[in-house]
């Protein structure tokens, strides 16, 4: 019993190294891991796997007194399945990509509202929408402009400014 417990809480130990040492057993083969194995054989899945089969050992052992043999079996279907749900999952996470975080250069073309008047050749407030989110910036437009007229971007000009010009209907 005491061993299957030791196996299970060095699981648990190396499950909480590899959240810091991810990716070491590949770095230290350089790759050769990753192709015949597929990922297979990476710190997640190896404390998944120990883990599993020290506590699936040690509560077949416990709870049947069928006896070590009996115990490191169960230990090891167990330590099996979890080994590969661990590793088709962290397989589903690394394939997530997100979307590309939005540029200054992405408001080109888009309609807002004046928040502070413009004056013609000088700096207003427009709220324009980038991701999804409403962004207040800084507006310059050749035109005088009034407060809570639509406007189109013609151009990013910094981080915080955008040139504007009037929508005509």
């Amino acid at each position: 019993m005491t061993l299957f417990l030791g196996l299970g809480i060095a699981g648990v130990a190396l499950l909480a190294l590899s959240l810091v040492f991810d990716g070491i057993l590949e770095g230290l083969f350089g790759g050769l891991l990753e192709g015949p194995f597929g990922g297979l054989v990476s710190l997640p899945v190896i404390a998944g796997f120990l883990s599993m089969l020290g506590f699936g050992g040690a509560i077949v052992l416990g709870a049947t007194g069928a006896g070590t043999l009996a115990a490191t079996v169960a230990g090891v279907l167990a330590g099996l399945v979890a080994a590969v749900l661990t590793w088709k999952f962290s397989r589903a996470l690394m394939r997530d990509q997100t979307d590309a975080t939005p540029r200054n250069e992405d408001l080109v073309g888009t309609s807002g509202s004046v928040v502070t008047a413009i004056p013609a050749d000088g700096y207003g407030e427009v709220l324009l929408r980038l991701g999804g989110q409403l962004v207040k910036l800084s507006a310059k437009s050749h035109l005088p402009v009034a407060r809570g007229a639509e406007v189109w971007v013609e151009a990013a000009l910094s981080s915080t400014a955008v040139s504007v010009r009037p929508v005509e209907r």
